[in-house]
């Protein structure tokens, strides 16, 4: 759900390439795929978040290893503020938004939990409180919460706030630091993919599925396909067999997307995931290595990278929508009416707020930045307070 641009990557070193238009068309599917299974069209398109997973793992890492071949380190601090600058506007003007239209327009049920989760969605926690909250990610289409689709950025924030400090010990305590960086993945990965399945039940696999620790191994395995060693691995072994090879990664993909169910599907949870999001991550650096196969070509359609552009905020938006639209409408008219609202909003969102702030605000770097970040945060904060929650349904019993 993020992109890098060279604009804001840092030092560039030759050999590597931050930004390619395949990547954004691997955004408009995994995008696509997820608002197709939100809206009852495609099983399996909530893989599409790992495949958003792998993306991310890799160009984060990607852009930290740039920057220790420049620098012979890495500023986490700098790297925050980078994506404070990235992700925050568009955040910030959904959440406030949708929290005043779910407030004077929405069902009291509604309004509660939209104030309840704010907070959390703020504090990039929220996966853990739906899971506190015993909020079932596959309950979807019964009590709904305009922030749950959030989970997923709260995973990545997180990613975000431990990996570039982990990458800062080993450039500074290791001869090698890709090397080390991929073994360091490649372990945590199998790690998390251990506890997914220790953890796996025969009951709601929510646990697993949006719990961090158990969601790690799909942002680490694009970190491990990111670094060097295995770069230089993955063009030898592929060689002049890239091309059938990212067919064939690209096909089992969409394969599973269309025959996998999450709750009946209860291989996904003991190894399934992990596969799926091997398969992403390698087709990620196929794309990167061989952008000239026809699977990159393919993806690097105008309309297709087009929707990856505004993926961040259509993925923001699409799930508010969802729940608001009026319920009257069903089958293909609410999925075109959902797919029509999110792209203006996004559209709106990308051009309006995200790439001014971006790329063209002054006042958001340095030390104005770290202002209006100060106000921006308290101000929202504000807003879970100040907007009253309707009082909880009191049934009264004495008269039975």
């Amino acid at each position: 759900m993020n992109q890098i641009r060279p604009a804001e990557a840092g030092p560039v070193t030759s050999g590597r390439k931050p930004h390619l238009p395949a990547l954004d068309g691997l955004r408009g599917v995994a995008i696509l795929g997820v608002l197709l299974f939100h809206t009852g069209r495609l099983p399996g398109g909530f893989l599409g978040v790992d495949l958003f997973f792998g993306l991310s793992g890799y160009l984060i890492t990607d852009l930290l290893l740039r920057e220790v071949e420049a620098t012979g380190t890495v500023s986490p601090v700098a790297f925050w503020g980078r994506r404070i600058r990235r992700l925050l506007p568009a955040l910030v003007t959904m959440l406030a938004g949708v929290t005043v239209v779910v407030w004077a327009v929405g069902p009291p049920d509604l309004v509660r939990t939209t104030l309840a989760d704010g907070p959390w969605v703020q504090l990039n926690l929220v996966n853990w409180h739906l899971l506190a909250e015993s909020a079932g990610y596959w309950d979807r289409f019964g009590s709904q919460r305009v922030f749950e689709h959030l989970w997923s950025i709260a995973v990545e924030e997180q990613f975000y706030l431990l990996w570039p400090p982990i990458l800062l010990v080993i450039a500074r305590s290791a001869n090698r630091p890709e090397s080390r960086v991929a073994v360091v993945a490649a372990t945590a990965s199998i790690g998390s993919l251990a506890l997914m399945i220790t953890l796996a039940g025969a009951g709601d696999p929510s646990r697993v599925y949006t719990g961090t620790d158990t969601r790690a191994f799909s942002l680490l395995l694009g970190a491990v396909v990111a670094t060097g060693p295995v770069r230089a691995a993955l063009a030898r072994a592929a060689g002049r067999w890239a091309g059938p090879a990212a067919a064939l990664l690209a096909a089992g993909l969409g394969i599973s997307w269309a025959l996998t169910d999450g709750t009946t599907s209860r291989w996904l949870f003991t190894g399934g995931l992990f596969a799926h999001s091997l398969a992403a991550a390698l087709l990620v650096g196929l794309c990167v290595q061989a952008p000239r196969t026809g699977v990159a070509k393919a993806l690097a359609w105008p309309p297709l990278r087009w929707v990856g552009l505004i993926s961040y905020s259509l993925y923001l938006w699409h799930w508010p929508v969802f729940v608001l639209l009026s319920p009257e409408l069903d089958g293909l008219p609410r999925t075109g009416a959902v797919l029509a609202v999110s792209l203006g909003l996004a559209t709106l969102s990308k051009y309006l707020v995200e790439d001014p702030i971006r790329f063209r605000a002054r006042w958001a770097r340095g030390r104005r930045g770290l202002l209006a970040f100060t106000v921006v945060t308290a101000g929202l904060a504000l807003l879970w307070v100040v907007l009253p929650a309707p009082a909880p349904v009191v049934v009264d019993i004495t008269g039975l």
